[in-house]
């Protein structure tokens, strides 16, 4: 079985590491393997993120705390809302930004997989 000599890995919450920046929100990864990326995402209340994709990566997102509002689809028209308990996925490649509607910072856990970069800042939707 593949992997199953690798030693498990403890993350306590004070070691996340700063990673993969976005304008609008702090991304603070876990783990990073080369194919999987894991890690909590804050954003402040109002706050609007920068357009972006994940590249090769797919993403599933939990919401921990507050309210997650995304905007994709041509010219970033399509949109919902997300809040806490809920999941999302976000397929490779697919431009999007967030924001957070509410008046406390929202938390989420973001679990991506793919190859690559897993964020790529872009000007807009197409």
């Amino acid at each position: 079985m593949p992997g199953a000599q690798d030693p498990l890995t403890h993350v306590p919450a004070d070691r996340l590491e700063e990673s993969d920046p976005t304008p609008g929100m702090l991304r603070r990864r876990a783990v990073g393997t080369g194919t999987m990326w894991a890690g909590a995402v804050a954003t402040e209340p109002g706050a609007v993120t920068g357009w972006h994709h994940h590249g090769a990566h797919e993403s599933t997102i939990y919401v921990v705390h507050g309210r997650l509002r995304m905007e994709f689809g041509p010219g970033g028209t399509d949109t919902f809302e997300a809040v806490a308990g809920d999941f999302v996925h976000v397929p490779a490649g697919a431009v999007h930004r967030e924001s957070n509607p509410e008046d406390d910072t929202s938390h989420l856990v973001v679990v991506r997989c793919g190859k690559g970069e897993p964020t790529v800042n872009v000007d807009g939707p197409a």
